[in-house]
């Protein structure tokens, strides 16, 4: 075998330019696929990545009437059936296969304006939040504290802020230790929450804009501890959930089964629109990598056709070899080789020749992938799965196409090889 590699490099090399031309169609075709399969894979994962944000894996679960979320006031109260989630059904979640952590809180985005003094912040969110809701939710805290379980047992009035909710009402100055109050009750300020990694995802769109960025906070969040909640909205209130799973993969899987256990926990009739639901944005990015992949499927069949040319090229040429070499191999024949022999030698020749074109073709397709990125801004990612099974096709296409001429040269006549002229 080796003697046969070494005997096909030295008949490429002897015709460099009849090889360099034969090799061009596998060349073009490879060099295509992997330019396309890095742009499905680059753009893929800037949907993942504009999913996850700063990198939690987060995925939200609220409690949904038809389609909407429930929004919870005075008014129309708390929907009969469904419970407070307790720590039992904390673990019975945290079970579930890819669930890294689980937090339950409770919000009003309508609430009552918050004051400091005579500085009102309106239309700034009330969040009671459980103690693993900044880990899961990847927050940090900036200045002073996080809340304790002693401010949970002896329901503290503490309260910590956002940086927008702390800039819109104390400026410059720092909010510790200071008192701000909504719906008539009095909360210490003890420390100033922000994200851990601030992530500007990759808008393309307006559609994108909306999707990605109509949920955010513009006015600003004021924390308290859950247990607090009965204290300033008279009751306690059902909760919603947010989900950290263990990577992107995991992400619609965990959404469905949490769902699934917050939904079996409800008695809310089997008539009632009343339900948790998972975030639509998963759905929505799978769809559209779906939809990304699939258009350009049709630009690698395309590109596929290339190879086939390629392939016919490499056929060509290689019964050209024989017709070259029919003295050869029928000196060869009288001396003692056999036909297995013989098929082999223009096999590996075949296939070096188509591998030498994959090759190839894999660089040229990298540095063309990094040429349309820097043309077009269109995200390309490498993908070694794919390289590894182009030079793999690459090689059988020389097998394939290499075979008549490989049977036709190791079935030469030995007698009427060594009389060609």
């Amino acid at each position: 075998m080796l003697e046969n590699i070494r005997l096909s490099f030295q008949g490429v090399w002897s015709h460099k330019m009849r090889s360099l031309l034969t090799m061009l169609g596998i060349i073009i075709g490879i060099a295509s696929i992997i330019a396309i399969a890095s742009t499905i894979q680059g753009t893929n994962e800037q949907l993942k990545q504009n999913l996850l944000g700063a990198g939690n894996n987060t995925v939200n679960v609220k409690l949904c009437r038809s389609d909407s979320e429930y929004e919870f006031d005075d008014y129309t109260g708390i929907p009969a059936g469904v419970p407070v989630f307790t720590e039992s059904d904390r673990e019975k979640m945290l079970a579930v296969e890819g669930v890294e952590d689980i937090t339950f809180y409770t919000s009003r985005s309508y609430s009552s304006d918050v004051w400091y003094q005579n500085t009102n912040l309106q239309g700034a969110s009330i969040m009671g939040i459980d103690n693993h809701y900044f880990n899961t939710c990847g927050y940090e805290i900036r200045t002073g504290r996080s809340f304790l379980d002693k401010d949970y047992t002896d329901f503290r009035r503490v309260a910590i802020l956002d940086d927008t909710a702390a800039t819109s009402l104390f400026q410059e100055d720092s909010p510790l230790g200071k008192t701000i109050e909504f719906g008539g009750t009095p909360y210490i300020v003890i420390g100033v929450a922000q994200k851990k990694d601030e992530y500007q995802p990759v808008i393309n769109s307006i559609d994108e804009y909306n999707s990605l960025m109509g949920d955010s906070d513009s006015s600003g969040v004021v924390y308290i501890p859950s247990a607090d909640w009965g204290i300033s909205f008279q009751y306690d209130e059902p909760m919603n959930i947010v989900i950290k799973a263990a990577n992107t993969d995991y992400m619609k899987t965990v959404g469905k089964d949490v769902k699934n256990i917050a939904n079996a926990l409800l008695s809310v009739g089997n008539n009632s629109d009343i339900k948790y639901k998972a975030d639509k944005m998963i759905e929505k990015i799978e769809e559209e990598q779906k939809m990304n992949t699939a258009a350009n499927q049709q630009l690698i069949w395309i590109a596929g056709i290339s190879l086939l040319v390629g392939g016919i090229g490499v056929m060509n040429i290689m019964l050209v070899t024989v017709t070259e070499r029919t003295s050869e191999i029928g000196l060869k024949k009288a001396i003692g080789a056999k036909k297995k022999r013989i098929l082999a030698q223009f096999l590996t020749e075949a296939a070096v020749l188509t591998s030498m074109g994959g090759i190839i073709g894999v660089v040229v397709g990298n540095i063309l992938a990094k040429v349309i990125s820097n043309m077009t801004d269109t995200p390309t990612a490498i993908s070694i799965p794919v390289i590894v099974v182009s030079v793999v096709f690459s090689m059988l296409i020389g097998i394939l196409f290499g075979l008549l001429p490989s049977i036709k040269a190791a079935n030469l006549n030995p007698i009427d090889a060594l009389r060609h002229e």
